[in-house]
């Protein structure tokens, strides 16, 4: 028998993640293996774990979409890595530019993840870490990052957007309406989760669970105008006071749907004039732009907390407490 690796398996019947082991694949004709230094958790890991994802999701399937790490192996025919390259998955592995034609084979769901010691995949499906980020940081850039970077593609100076709270995708999308010269306002729950979006820089942060009525705030935060642009994290929950913030002809970037309600009012909808975007992170095209804004600009991503990879049930349980700010690691 070869190498054996240690992983984490989905049970399938909403229990804890089982710790298993496997042998260490062997890469194929294309392929590179990836000895995995790093993993970060998205939100959609946490229903796929606990057997409530909206596709279907095997028993000993492996979790997560986003990791880094180094080469250990290359297969036969591969050009563009080499043993001992820095590399990081992408978050649909064969999606590789243009659009997207339906969602394809997803990590965690129809193909194993990343919460393993090793993975092999094709060479087009991992990119080269930016030389000024850690494994760490490069892990958590495959899904948050480059979702928020999708729904904030064409903002400059002068424009506004609102976020919504402080998980990975609104952090990351903080940091790329700054860098675009926009004013950013974002909504959050409490004065302790407010006074840390203060800090990182957001002075226009609203306290939603102070001001419930928070899309009416934000139009009289913006002279009665609104916003330029919405990323979307609540879906029904949230996209009714999402559409109130919004500016006559302005754009929503439809990103998430983590919050139970009662959804779009298609009447008020098309009296703003709105258009809604719905993102499904991007393409491996997109992810290289993105690279590119990352490193003429040294931009750091926001980590929470790292965890050891044999605590990893113990970073989902601490993950699904939503007391964070920022992405949670698991790492070696």
């Amino acid at each position: 028998m070869g190498r054996l690796m240690r992983t984490f398996e989905v049970p399938g019947d909403g229990g804890p993640l089982r710790p298993r082991e496997r042998p260490v694949p062997t890469p194929a004709a294309g392929e590179v293996l990836v000895r995995v230094r790093a993993r970060s958790i998205n939100a959609r890991d946490l229903p796929i774990v606990e057997g409530r994802y909206s596709m279907p999701v095997p028993p000993g399937r492996i979790p997560l979409s986003d990791a880094a790490g180094t080469v250990d192996a290359v297969g036969a025919g591969v050009r563009g890595f080499q043993v001992g390259d820095r590399v990081m998955s992408t978050f649909h592995p064969e999606w590789l530019h243009g659009t997207l034609d339906g969602w394809g084979e997803l990590y965690g769901v129809q193909r194993d993840g990343w919460l393993a010691e090793h993975v092999a995949v094709a060479e087009h499906s991992v990119l080269p870490v930016p030389e000024h980020l850690s494994f760490e940081e490069a892990a958590t850039l495959p899904c948050a990052a480059l979702t928020a970077f999708s729904a904030l593609d064409g903002i400059g100076a002068g424009d506004s957007v609102l976020l919504q709270g402080c998980g990975g995708v609104s952090m990351f999308a903080l940091q790329f309406a700054r860098l675009a010269g926009a004013r950013v306002l974002i909504t959050t729950s409490g004065p302790v989760k407010a006074r840390w979006l203060r800090e990182l820089g957001a002075p226009d942060v609203i306290d939603r669970t102070a001001v419930p009525e928070w899309g009416d705030e934000v139009r009289a935060r913006t002279g009665g105008r609104g916003v330029d642009r919405v990323v979307e994290i609540g879906g029904a929950g949230t996209i009714g006071q999402s559409l109130r913030a919004l500016a006559h002809g302005g754009l929503i970037s439809l990103v998430g749907n983590l919050a139970d309600g009662a959804g779009l009012d298609l009447g008020a909808f098309l009296g703003r004039g709105a258009t809604l975007r719905a993102i499904a992170v991007g393409s491996r095209s997109d992810f290289e732009r993105m690279i590119r804004v990352l490193e003429q600009h040294r931009l750091h991503p926001l980590i929470d907390r790292a965890f050891p990879f044999d605590e990893a049930p113990e970073a989902f349980t601490h993950f699904a407490t939503k007391d964070t700010i920022g992405k949670i690691i698991i790492g070696d």
